[in-house]
């Protein structure tokens, strides 16, 4: 029996340790590492979908 809530592998960290934190780039608030986002943490750059659809136009 599998218990739910718990991550595997290097997801998992000691209750009290703090998640990995960004900023985000539209709003520059700050927002915690989500379990969604564990495969693709490093490319996450906003803290929300209005974030991102209201993200600064330019070139890249």
């Amino acid at each position: 029996m599998t218990r739910r809530g718990r991550g595997t592998g290097s997801e998992r960290r000691k209750a009290g340790t703090p998640r990995p934190v960004k900023v985000c780039a539209t709003c520059g608030r700050e927002f915690q590492w989500r379990r969604k986002w564990a495969a693709c943490w490093d490319l996450v750059r906003y803290c929300s979908d209005r974030c991102r659809n209201d993200r600064p136009t330019g070139n890249r």
